[in-house]
């Protein structure tokens, strides 16, 4: 058996798999007591189970285990209830699978729980969550299960356990959010029991429920009604397109830590992990099925990122990316192919990396002005250095320029597509379209993080934000490691990265064509350098700048153009202009749709309740019509 020296003994590697779900689980609950005039000491106290089950998860990472179903099987008797021992019968639910998809999602599930928390400390005691540590251990530690778990009831029940943490972790003080937080449990909770609906099938296709064992093709209604079911839940919890809707909500509404946790990072990696597993071991896609992820795949690219383009409030701008690369993912695993499922994995980290660095960077500004709207600032890059040099890696990350992690991760993908375009199906020879709308979707990505930076650090300062100076290092020391982490994946990519961490979980494969990121960084480095010499040996430094010139009147100073105004002209154009229009609408709200679909048939019911009994007794036999034709 598989076994791991903890404190001085050697334990079994499911003891340790289950202390590492249940110490956070577990001191959550427990903190519950401690008065929130503590919080700070609650905070202390989790940033120091975070340093705990962190050190748990790098041993497990780093030692070599054999890879498999791991659990806890009594050979005695435990305590009997009506004949049944409750203990045995638990046992063949709490099964493990341990593999290196597990390993690698929780390492990075406590990398981002304690960068979080340290930024917690100082961000989160002005007062912005009612025990939002509790909740925040508890999120911790049913990740760790849900990323862990082989049987598919003990997964949904840690998933829909994150469910509820990622509605608590949302204040509710103000109107807004308290219907962003209903709207984002509503939505999460109904694509749960719509899960249960794919498990429930599985179980009957196969008479089993463990992840690792189930292969099924989709090659008939039961099977595609299954792993659609189960596709439904990966994408509510991913944020893809149709079922996005709560994460632009919840990024503006909820502090930006709780943004950073869920939307940004956990949420992400739990997802998309959900969804290697659906296509790689669960299910075998066939033509169509792969189609369908391809389409939404681009769909969710260029419908989020063009609604980020004319967001003014920057925290709803970071949502809608958090939408639109999850497109990216799903293209990687709707390819099929080694470098395909290596690429959406490494581009679900490179995500949560630059996204939770984002998100963190937005918290900075929040924290010290108090402003969520691009038009109010400007100006920062000298009062907020750190932040802002943070956030330039991380836009540029996101948005594909080398040589940084985001690029590596696209690239891959667009290697992929090119590959994937070999293959005889229809979703092979649409190829050049999938390509195409990624590369146009990285694009805008970048027309939107210039908006981004230009609106909040570059321009003019506004005399209000003067008193404006950097957040306090346990706030800015977690957007340096993660700026490091962008640069760090993206330099050592194809060298380290992508051999060590990615291909021990898609398999081995060689790279298209020639492409090395080590060599791509130095000729980045090469040009940089080459630029700064240019520079200094010219006359380039030497300009003059003046004021404008209008009519003898020196107004420079009291006018500017507020970076988002350029972005105006988009929304005006022809068919983006009736899109945003019905965007305002709700039109292309899966909730809002439902919740008017829900009410519109409340009212039809309760227009058919007259009081008259002739009404009633008509209702009856068509009731009963009805049963009959359904019985016949």
């Amino acid at each position: 058996m598989n076994e791991i020296v903890y404190m001085g003994s050697r334990l079994p590697l499911s003891s340790v798999l289950q202390i590492l779900i249940g110490i956070p689980i577990l001191s959550g609950i427990l903190i519950f007591i401690v008065p929130e005039k503590l919080r700070t000491i609650k905070g202390i106290f989790a940033v120091l189970i975070s340093i705990f089950t962190g050190y748990l998860t790098i041993r497990l990472f780093g030692t070599d285990f054999q890879a498999g179903v791991v659990g806890n099987f009594p050979d005695h008797a435990g305590f009997a209830l009506f004949g049944v021992d409750l203990l045995k019968a638990s046992a063949k639910y709490n099964i493990f699978n341990f593999d290196n998809l597990s390993r690698l999602i929780v390492m990075f599930i406590s990398i981002f729980t304690f960068l979080i928390l340290l930024y917690s400390l100082i961000y989160i005691n002005k007062g912005r969550a009612k025990h939002y540590y509790e909740y925040f251990l508890v999120t911790a530690g049913c990740a760790y299960g849900a990323a862990l778990a082989d049987n598919l009831l003990l997964f949904i029940f840690f998933w829909g356990m994150l469910g509820i943490t990622l509605y608590k972790l949302i204040p509710g003080t103000t109107e807004e959010s308290s219907a962003t937080a209903k709207k984002t449990l509503i939505l999460v909770g109904a694509s749960d029991s719509i899960m249960l609906i794919g498990i429930a099938l599985i179980w009957r296709l196969t008479d089993s429920l463990s992840i690792s064992s189930v292969s099924l093709a989709t090659d008939n209604i039961l099977t595609i009604i299954a792993f659609l079911a189960l596709l439904v839940g990966s994408f509510t919890k991913a944020g893809a397109f149709p079922f996005h809707t709560w994460v632009p909500d919840y990024a503006k509404n909820a502090p930006a830590t709780s943004s950073a946790l869920l939307p940004a990072s956990l949420d992400k990696l739990l997802g998309i992990y959900f969804l290697a597993r659906l296509t790689t071991n669960i299910f075998t896609l066939n033509d169509g099925m792969r189609l369908l992820l391809l389409s939404v795949g681009v769909i969710t690219i260029i419908s989020a990122v063009m609604m980020a383009l004319v967001q003014h409030n920057f925290k709803r701008l970071l949502g809608f990316h958090a939408v639109s690369q999850v497109g990216y993912m799903i293209l990687g695993f709707g390819l099929g192919s080694l470098i395909g499922v290596a690429a959406g994995l490494f581009h679900m980290i490179n995500h949560a990396l630059y996204k939770s660095g984002l998100l963190l960077t937005a918290g900075c500004v929040e924290y010290r002005t108090g402003e969520e709207d691009l038009d109010e600032l400007g100006g920062l890059s000298k009062a907020m250095p750190i932040t802002f040099f943070a956030a330039l890696i991380f836009a540029m990350s996101i948005s594909g320029v080398p040589p940084l992690n985001g690029f590596a991760s696209k690239w891959m993908i667009y290697q992929g597509i090119i590959d994937f375009g070999i293959g005889p199906g229809v979703a092979n020879k649409l190829w050049v379209l999938w390509l195409g709308l990624a590369v146009f979707g990285s694009a805008l990505t970048l027309a939107s993080f210039i908006k981004f930076i230009g609106g909040i650090f570059l321009s003019r300062r506004k005399p209000s934000l003067e008193h404006v100076r950097e957040v306090p290092i346990l706030m800015w020391i977690p957007l340096v490691v993660l700026a490091l982490f962008c640069i760090t994946f993206g330099v050592f990519a194809t060298n380290l990265v992508v051999p060590k961490l990615l291909m021990p979980v898609s398999g081995e494969f060689r790279f298209t064509g020639f492409w090395n990121s080590g060599f791509v960084s130095l000729l980045v480095v090469v040009s940089i350098v080459l630029g700064i010499i240019i520079y200094l040996s010219t006359s380039l430094k030497k300009f003059r700048s003046e004021d404008s010139f209008i009519g003898g009147e020196r107004i420079q100073d009291e006018t500017s153009y507020p970076t988002p105004e350029f972005y105006k002209t988009i929304a005006e154009i022809g068919f983006f202009s009736w899109m945003y229009k019905k965007a305002e609408k709700k039109w292309f709200d899966v909730y809002d749709l439902s919740k008017q679909f829900v009410l519109w048939v409340s009212h039809g019911l309760s227009e058919a309740h007259t009081g008259l009994l002739p009404a009633y007794v008509l209702w009856i036999f068509a009731g009963l019509v009805v049963m009959l034709l359904i019985m016949i």
